[in-house]
């Protein structure tokens, strides 16, 4: 069975190899070198970044933006004269001159990871400082500078523990594993964390209605929906989609006069008369899709308002083509109508589990 070192010996293993007087002459010369003890315990080492307090991080440059996280380091475009900070508390392994990269710093962390500053105007530490996250380092001296990550000497690419558009810490457990002389790197995430990453991903947002974003397959996950209503209240379906009519939605009825509700929350796109649709709303939601809402007798949104799921939209009525009184009630996708069947259990009212699969062909399938 592999054995991770813990990150409670890890500190002990680290600290004792960053005292001023442990830092061979090499290692304050050679900017990428292997850090003396990390895996001789083990060939594994875990970092718990969700225990971590946010004064003991801190991004290299507050007010940069990441230009590249080319090779493993990230250049990231500043100004002239700005305060390069340390990532986390550690001690400066070296800080000298190097022909490749100007001024450059190497801080020690206590965690295990190395930082590597480099191109800078002026070093503000010598080696064997001790320094706390988010202490000046180094000074700019041109517009660009270059950051890195190291393990043991490897570079790691910077995305895996930051999130380089907010520059914000990704909470996570990290397992660094070396072998064959290369570090590897394994993420782990919490339910919660999963969940969060999982309805990130699904946030199309509310400026387009095409959410596969240049990919030829989009995955809703129906269970990361937290607030849905169904469009009338103990409603009845009287016409299925789909059929020799061809018919581009589901045809639900209750009574004259009912209350047509927002299926989710969402922003209104399209509101009026619309052809044989008579009165119709249109509303884009963030997480990919489209719902309509159609033979209305009166609307009770504009196009722009934002609804929430439940939202009162519009009363039942039968204007356009429209033999009774019903809501003709229809899902999109990039512009194509698909079955609400995939999205809600008519028979029961209830917005359906599990994930759709949606190809650009027009496909739908749900998976297991």
């Amino acid at each position: 069975m592999k054995k991770i070192f813990v990150i409670g010996l890890l500190f002990a293993s680290v600290l004792s190899a960053c005292r001023a007087d442990n830092f061979t002459a090499l290692e304050q010369q050679q900017i990428s070198i292997e850090t003396p003890g990390l895996f001789s315990k083990s060939s594994a080492f875990q970092i718990d970044f969700t225990k971590m307090d946010d004064k003991e991080y801190s991004f290299p440059l507050p007010v940069g933006k990441v230009l590249t996280t080319d090779g493993g380091s990230m250049e990231i475009e500043t100004t002239k004269g700005d305060a390069v900070k340390a990532m986390f508390a550690g001690t400066v392994r070296l800080s000298r001159y190097n022909a490749s990269y100007g001024n450059v710093v190497v801080v020690r962390h206590h965690n295990g990871l190395e930082t590597v500053y480099a191109f800078n105007a002026q070093n503000m530490v010598k080696s064997g400082d001790h320094v706390k996250a988010g202490q000046t380092v180094g000074i700019t001296g041109s517009h660009t500078v270059f950051v890195s990550l190291m393990v043991d000497g490897n570079r790691i690419n910077p995305n895996t523990i930051i999130d380089v558009r907010s520059h914000n810490l990704r909470r996570q457990i990290l397992t660094f594993e070396k072998e064959a002389g290369q570090v590897t790197v394994k993420a782990k995430y919490t339910p919660e964390q999963l969940r969060e990453r999982a309805e990130k991903a699904q946030h199309i947002g509310y400026e387009t209605n095409d959410p596969f974003r240049g990919n030829s397959v989009y995955r809703l996950n129906l269970d990361l929906i937290k607030d849905w209503h169904y469009p009338l209240d103990r409603a009845h379906v009287i016409s299925g989609f789909g059929g020799k009519r061809h018919h581009s939605g589901t045809d639900i009825k209750n009574g004259p006069g009912t209350k047509v509700y927002a299926a989710f929350d969402g922003k209104v796109v399209q509101a009026g008369t619309f052809s044989g649709y008579g009165k119709c709303i249109t509303i884009r939601h963030a997480f990919g899709i489209e719902t309509r809402y159609s033979h209305n007798s009166k609307n009770l949104v504009n196009v722009g308002d934002i609804v929430k799921a439940g939202q009162v939209i519009a009363i039942v009525g039968r204007t356009g083509r429209a033999t009774t009184e019903h809501v003709h009630f229809e899902t999109r996708i990039a512009g194509k109508a698909f079955n609400p069947e995939f999205v809600f259990d008519h028979n029961a009212n209830k917005l359906h589990t599990g994930t759709l699969q949606f190809k650009k062909n027009g496909s739908v399938k749900r998976l297991k």
